[in-house]
């Protein structure tokens, strides 16, 4: 039956004795002499991305989940697929349930063994853009960076835009801390003559990227509060001030800019650490005084309060908990203060705790937990209606670096 088929296939398209030529074949394909005129315009797309994996390995962000080797999920269910198209080929009733099962347990084992060797997270910085700024009699180039972890998806990118003199700044201030670390680390020098033209732009893009990947690789350095500081503070300064002013939306953008950038830097995972220190120290938490971890706070609580101004009230109560999370005290840490007397707490816990009684009561979420906690509190003797505001708190709080400089590098401008 199938040769029948096969020989009415061939009479209706090709004439007896007419064999196609060569030259038809040729023809019928014009568009390799296109392909390879795109071949420039890819590699030069793809030029400018880094991706420092061990390996060295050149990825994009398009590109940075897909399999490209042998081992690949793609590459595997295709030859799976094969298989059974030439299985059904040689057999007219197809595959039998044996061989089915044999396929899926083929195609568990291969997840499984895909799963284990995946790729760990890391961060990836990769210039999207650079444009020539001019600003009355002073220019500039303004580099946007897009930051995202590799090894998986990701759903929530940030991006900072820096300009030379910030990496300048950087580079200085990381000398001065981590002067071993930071020794036989090139920085791209400034130029007489040509700071503008496309192929230097292009070449200093490239170094500020391997620059930051190369920071973030050591250890020293990706924990620094100068290289963390560097990425999120003027968005979380712009957030405070746009606050003042009322302009919620507007400041919602950049503190959760912020808090994406906070998450792929791990200052929450350095406020936990810092406070099994402390607990193990047997100091209090409101004695901590960590850059990131106040920092980490302010955000969360500045996005309660500007979720709440825009009538967003279930993402208020999720930070909201977020923050309580970090900040709340545990029952053996209550006991002890009680024993010893000591009933001392993180200035924000009591404002938050009723924040989150009352926001819960309003969307209709399980408050029982915050509720027992902050009746506790009470019932210990300390008075929660005397509690600093936490709008009043977020305006006045002065956000400091690391080197103690609170000067904000918004400009008035930015927020009229």
């Amino acid at each position: 039956m199938a040769s029948k088929l096969l020989d009415r296939l061939r009479r209706t398209l090709f004439k007896e004795g007419e064999i196609p030529s060569e030259t038809e074949g040729i023809d019928n394909f014009p568009e390799s002499s296109e392909l390879e005129d795109d071949t420039d315009c890819i590699s030069a797309r793809l030029g400018g991305t880094l991706c420092f994996e061990g390996d060295g390995t050149q990825e994009s962000g398009e590109d940075a989940g897909e399999g490209s080797g042998p081992e690949s999920d793609s590459d595997f269910l295709g030859e799976s697929m094969d298989n059974a198209c030439s299985s059904t080929d040689t057999s007219p009733v197809g595959l039998s349930p044996k061989g089915s099962s044999m396929l899926t347990r083929q195609l568990q084992e291969s997840w499984r063994s895909l799963k284990t060797r995946s790729v760990p997270e890391r961060l990836v910085f990769e210039v999207t853009d650079a444009s020539v700024v001019q600003e009355g009699s002073s220019k500039y180039v303004l580099y946007t960076i897009q930051v995202l972890q590799s090894g998986s998806f990701d759903k929530t990118p940030a991006l900072i835009t820096r300009r030379y003199s910030d990496f300048e700044r950087l580079h200085a201030r990381l000398r001065r801390r981590h002067g071993d670390e930071m020794e036989g680390l090139c920085f791209p020098r400034k130029k007489l003559r040509k700071n503008f033209a496309a192929e230097t732009i292009a070449k200093r893009s490239r170094a500020f990227e391997q620059y930051l990947s190369h920071l973030h690789s050591l250890a020293g350095l990706r924990r620094s509060p100068v290289f963390l500081e560097f990425f999120y503070l003027g968005d979380l300064r712009a957030g405070q001030m746009l606050m003042r002013v009322g302009r919620y939306q507007d400041a919602l953008g950049a503190l959760i800019n912020a808090l994406r950038l906070q998450e792929k830097l791990g200052c929450q995972q350095m406020l936990q650490q810092h406070q099994q220190q402390q607990q193990q120290q047997q100091q209090q938490q409101h004695q901590q005084n960590s850059p990131q971890g106040v920092h980490w706070l302010f955000n969360l609580c500045s996005l309660v309060s500007c979720f709440q101004d825009l009538e967003q009230l279930e993402e208020a109560q999720e930070h909201c908990d977020r923050a309580l999370r970090d900040i709340a005290p545990s029952q053996e840490a209550l006991q002890q203060q009680q024993q010893q007397q000591q009933l001392q707490f993180h200035p924000l816990l009591i404002p938050l705790l009723q924040y989150n009684v009352r926001l819960s009561w309003k969307i209709s979420k399980d408050k029982r937990q915050w509720e027992a906690l902050l009746q506790e509190i009470q019932d210990l003797g300390v008075d929660v209606g005397n509690q600093p505001n936490l709008k009043e708190y977020l305006i006045k709080e002065v956000l400091e670096d690391s080197e103690g400089d609170s000067k904000s590098k918004v400009k008035g401008d930015d927020i009229t």
